[in-house]
């Protein structure tokens, strides 16, 4: 629920990373929209090798999610659950079990990502973080490209296994 007091700015990155995420857009489908009902053997399928499944591009996702608004907020790496960066190699464990769990990882990476999007000052947003060349609401645009980037390649991996 977007609260009355944020800015008409603020409101249009909560509704792009929404949009890209989990809500009807006019695009078509969303990331998680694109994982609805997939199974954990679907999920761990690949085209060929050293391609990437659907399971690791949705739990690259919910990492980079997190680097986001651990950019955002400051923070150190080292709290996401899983050492390394970028790329996990899943499934480690092909059970739906773990599969529905790396998808909540994701929808907890979204709402934090939300959360942080809602309290980090209003002044903030324009500012360059940290030692990167990009702002605040760049990297929040961007995080919305990229859950709609890898929605596409979900899909093309649906219609592959379909053949």
């Amino acid at each position: 629920m977007i609260s009355e007091h944020i800015s008409p700015r603020r409101i249009l990155l909560l509704r792009m990373i929404d949009e890209a995420f989990e809500k009807k857009a006019w695009h078509g489908p969303n990331l998680r929209g694109s994982l609805r009902g997939i199974s954990a053997s679907q999920a761990a399928w690949s085209p060929g090798s050293k391609r990437h499944n659907i399971w690791e591009i949705a739990f690259h996702a919910a990492y980079w999610k997190y680097a986001v608004r651990r950019r955002i907020l400051g923070e150190k790496r080292g709290s996401f659950p899983l050492k390394g960066s970028n790329w996990f190699r899943r499934p480690v464990e092909p059970t739906e079990e773990a599969w529905h769990a790396d998808v909540r990882l994701l929808e907890d990476t979204h709402i934090n990502m939300r959360q942080t999007i809602e309290c980090i000052p209003e002044d903030t947003l324009d500012r360059i973080q940290g030692n990167t060349q990009y702002t605040y609401v760049q990297l929040i645009c961007g995080i919305a490209a990229h859950d709609l980037y890898h929605t596409g390649q979900i899909q093309l991996l649906k219609k592959l296994q379909q053949k």
